[in-house]
């Protein structure tokens, strides 16, 4: 199985931690160039600092936050002109819980320009060195309720369904010129993220985090929150030779969680 990516340049956004950071670290294993984006410089310098390094093997970062589209735009574009980008990574954290009923008008608005306006910017960005390679891939990052909405997730659940709607039509756009683009849905995964989902939950039904986790785990098969790098791992295969024929494809890594087929 040709899993190989030396030569090639990832980008990975929220590299600085959680499964952003796991991803690098897969990426870098596997022979990448790796770059990190994301809002805290000393974060991104300590995991770039991490990745293994071997050979001609180039990692860096970028300081960028998502939510500044136009500043977004120009530092990634600038990365993009000094070095194709062959691999994105989109992975950005989730919207605050609640239900969809009563969010605010600028929480969805939030969420969108965040998740998909971002990601739309980051593509531009990166797709003249993709097509100069006749070679791409790009990953999304998102959510199971993709396929089924999370309870007191209504922004997310939106958001993160247009995102994959998104991603569906490049892949049937970019598929000609060896771009695949896919989703990995990550389950319950031990992430900041998921101490936000508790602490949600505890506040909304007055349960400890104890008592949420265990009423969440008892919806998993596998019996266990996943682990970053079990995520990353799947985000990796997508991005290797191996998985050129994958595209268009939203992948769940959830211990069998998700009920449907």
């Amino acid at each position: 199985m040709d899993l190989k990516l030396t030569g090639k340049h990832a980008l990975v956004c929220g590299g600085s931690e959680g499964i952003g950071c796991a991803t690098a670290l897969e990426l870098a294993q596997l022979g990448a160039d790796v770059t990190l984006l994301a809002r805290r410089e000393d974060a991104l310098r300590d995991a770039v600092a991490s990745l293994p390094c071997s050979g001609n093997q180039h990692h860096a970062y970028v300081v960028a936050d998502v939510a500044q589209t136009f500043e977004l735009g120009q530092s990634v574009a600038a990365l993009a002109a000094e070095r194709p980008v062959h691999i994105l990574v989109n992975n950005t954290g989730g919207p605050p819980g609640g239900a969809a009923h009563v969010a605010d008008i600028a929480a969805y608005l939030d969420a969108f320009n965040k998740h998909l306006v971002a990601n739309q910017i980051l593509l531009q960005a990166v797709l003249p060195g993709m097509h100069g390679a006749q070679w791409g891939r790009i990953v999304n990052v998102l959510s199971t309720s993709v396929y089924e909405p999370i309870a007191n997730l209504g922004v997310s659940n939106t958001i993160r369904g247009a995102v994959a709607g998104w991603a569906k039509t490049l892949s049937k756009e970019l598929g000609g010129d060896g771009i695949t683009v896919n989703n990995v849905l990550p389950g319950y995964t031990r992430t900041q993220r998921l101490e936000q989902i508790l602490a949600d939950r505890s506040a909304a039904t007055g349960k400890t985090q104890d008592e949420v986790a265990t009423g969440m785990l008892a919806t998993v098969p596998a019996g266990r929150f996943a682990q970053a790098h079990e995520v990353a791992g799947m985000i990796a295969f997508l991005c290797s030779p191996a998985a050129a024929y994958v595209n268009g494809q939203s992948i769940a890594v959830d211990g069998g969680r998700m009920q449907s087929i």
